[in-house]
């Protein structure tokens, strides 16, 4: 269950959005705290079981609408206190009553989808309606009370307590015309629950009665005349009667409810079921998805997949085999390229369909997986003071001491975050132990020496994200079975690099190897191999001042800044991560990708991928704005001022940050 898939996995493939998508679908409080909490099946049977039932509730939303699910707000709760023997409001039990009426409806419609032998459509069979159990609540309470014809002896009893308080209305009415001279004012009034007259402060004596209140300025009296006064204690007793008669119906009502506690106990996990059933199939409809063949093999295939968080209009389908020809993938290409939301999209379909979900793309064939695991995001703890690659050997080294034959690997960046050559190796490693599990597993990377590592073995397939050399962007395309071009130099021949300095810069990059990359990659580029003395003299030639065409590589630089400009500028307002600290940065990223950031008077190197831009600096600060107001403490800007007049015996000043 959930232990087998960490908290991380849930939330960064954008499963833990699904399921909240999922409880929004659900009408009952039971039902949306279910569904928030899916995960995967374990059991085969189980899993096909839940898949099915999914697909037949999109049957019939799409054939009878939604169904009428009760919203059973406390109906189990008010269950509860009736089996306890406490006494339950009228309210509460027209509530159960209501919910009993539901049950019917909801029969009536699942009724119409066994005639077509819709198989979900048969827990109508598990559905107690209790008609006369239904029928006894609607007729003893409605509108909130105890109605006169629960039982005959609260209708007679009703019966002469309206009687008596048409007796006591005319009685009074008939005081006041008779005291009409002393009275303060023309009709009855009732006051402290009484029935009375007001009378005039000095005629107080003329008049039989009780004094029950008077006005706020003393002047007005208000009698009960001697002559309602017997009629109202005759009325209090009948109130008395009424009150014990309408508690001994509730006191049946809630014995009849507590009998039926096994028939409505069932009832509720039967709506509950169909609510997240139904719910499932909501979702389906939404994201125009598709039931995906769920299997024991170890294979993955999705054809036009849509990731569920991205706008469709803007979304390229990915297409997608993993298992058939090999158990492992290297998806290499650029950045923004699309690697990570493809590989977010495989690890997201897995836990999805392994959750009886359908998939939002044209047609799925999903394996079983008994885990997810994944490293995805830079993983940055700074609490822990971890950089980004102690975060992301840690999580690695978590999932190869999980891992199982049966397990579903992706990795995002493999090997990051740390001397490339030292990071390679790493990564190769890392590699060939996923290899030697017997999993499934897909992993991005940068490095030359891992699309080799992957040619070496049948069993790992090398893959790209497309791109388009032409317009110079990515095409978000997964072209699997080839490894991932250069697209820097793709972009730097483009915009005007001499051809020596790019063969120059593809040896350095690819020469030396026996695996013809350099050969390739040149050929590619329309370049011609060169000879080792050929090379030496071209490059020697190519770097002369007089041959460098300096106004070219000017313009070159000029071109080229977009691609090498830095995100953060010193001064900039920033946000920190999915807590949104505001901080501001002290230096710009260097070449690890790291931002010294000040968090309250704190400095911290923190992942630019973590950071997300709130007020650039330009906007906040005027031209040549002296950053040591921020950055520095007022002793260290002291000394500093005391320096610039002159030397100072023994003063020193620490560097800035």
């Amino acid at each position: 269950m959930e232990q087998n898939h960490t908290a991380s996995t849930i939330q960064i493939t954008g499963f833990e959005a699904i399921r909240q998508q999922l409880a929004g679908y659900a009408s009952t409080a039971q039902g949306k705290a279910l569904a928030a909490g899916i995960v995967p099946y374990l059991s085969e049977l189980e899993l096909k079981k839940h898949m099915r039932e999914t697909t037949q509730a999109r049957k019939l939303l799409e054939e009878q609408g939604t169904p009428p699910l009760p919203r059973m707000e406390r109906v189990e709760e008010y269950l509860d206190k009736a089996v306890r023997g406490e006494m339950l409001l009228p309210e509460q039990i027209e509530q159960i009553g209501e919910f009993l009426t539901a049950i019917r409806r909801l029969r009536s419609y699942l009724e119409k989808g066994k005639e077509r032998q819709v198989g979900i459509a048969f827990y109508c069979d598990n559905l107690r309606s209790l008609e006369e159990l239904s029928a006894e609540l609607e007729r003893s309470v409605r509108g909130g009370r105890v109605d006169d014809y629960a039982s005959p002896n609260l209708r007679d009893i009703r019966r002469e307590l309206s009687l008596l308080e048409e007796k006591i209305r005319v009685k009074a009415e008939n005081a006041l015309r008779a005291a009409k001279n002393y009275a303060a004012d023309s009709f009855v009034v009732k006051r402290n629950g009484r029935i009375c007259i007001p009378i005039k402060k000095e005629y107080r004596s003329r008049v039989m009665g009780s004094l029950i209140d008077k006005s706020s300025t003393g002047m007005t009296l208000f009698i009960e005349p001697t002559t309602v006064t017997e009629l109202r204690e005759e009325y209090e007793w009948y109130l008395v009667e009424e009150e014990t008669e309408v508690h001994r119906i509730l006191y049946e009502l809630v014995n009849q409810i507590a009998e039926h506690e096994a028939d409505l106990r069932e009832d509720i996990r039967v709506v509950v079921l169909l609510d997240v059933v139904f719910a499932k199939g909501k979702l389906s409809a939404g994201m125009k998805a598709v039931e995906p063949v769920i299997t024991t093999g170890r294979h993955i295939r999705i054809r036009q997949a849509r990731y569920p968080e991205l706008n469709s209009d803007d979304c390229v389908p990915l297409d997608f085999t993993l298992g058939e020809q090999g158990r492992g993938m290297v998806i290499t290409g650029p950045n923004t390229g699309g690697k990570t939301v493809a590989i977010k999209t495989v690890g997201l379909f897995s836990l999805m369909a392994c959750s009886g979900l359908h998939l939002p793309c044209e047609e799925a064939e999903i394996a079983m997986q008994d885990q997810v695991l994944c490293d995805i995001g830079d993983g940055q703890n700074i609490a822990d003071n971890l950089s980004t690659f102690s975060a992301h050997i840690g999580n690695v080294l978590e999932i190869l001491r999980r891992v199982t034959p049966d397990s579903l690997v992706i990795l995002d960046e493999l090997g990051s975050g740390t001397d490339p050559a030292e990071g390679m190796g790493i990564a190769v490693a890392i590699l060939e132990q996923l290899r030697l599990s017997g999993c499934l597993f897909l992993a991005t990377t940068h490095y030359p020496e891992v699309k080799e590592y992957a040619d070496r073995y049948q069993e790992i397939t090398n893959a790209r994200m497309g791109f388009d050399r032409e317009s110079l962007r990515p095409l978000y395309r997964l072209e699997m079975g080839k490894a991932g071009e250069s697209c820097a130099l793709y972009i730097a021949k483009r915009l005007g690099l001499p051809e020596a300095m790019l063969r120059m810069a593809a040896h350095e990059a690819y020469g030396g190897r026996k695996n013809g990359l350099e050969e390739r990659l040149l050929a590619d580029l329309g370049l011609q191999q060169r000879a080792e003395g050929e090379k030496e003299k071209e490059h020697t030639e190519a770097m002369k001042p007089e041959k460098m065409k300096v106004p070219q590589l000017v313009r070159i630089r000029q071109q080229t800044e977009p691609f090498e400009e830095r995100l953060f500028q010193r001064g900039d307002s920033v946000t920190v991560g999915s807590e949104q600290q505001i901080g501001i940065v002290v230096k710009p990223e260097d070449r690890n990708g790291m931002v010294l950031v000040q968090i309250k008077k704190e400095k911290q190197l923190i992942s630019h991928k973590r950071l997300q831009l709130k007020v650039a600096a330009k906007e906040l600060y005027p031209e040549n704005y002296d950053f040591s107001i921020i950055f520095d403490t007022v002793e260290n800007r002291k000394a500093r001022h005391r320096l610039e007049k002159g030397h100072q015996e023994g003063l020193v000043v620490p560097a800035e940050e």
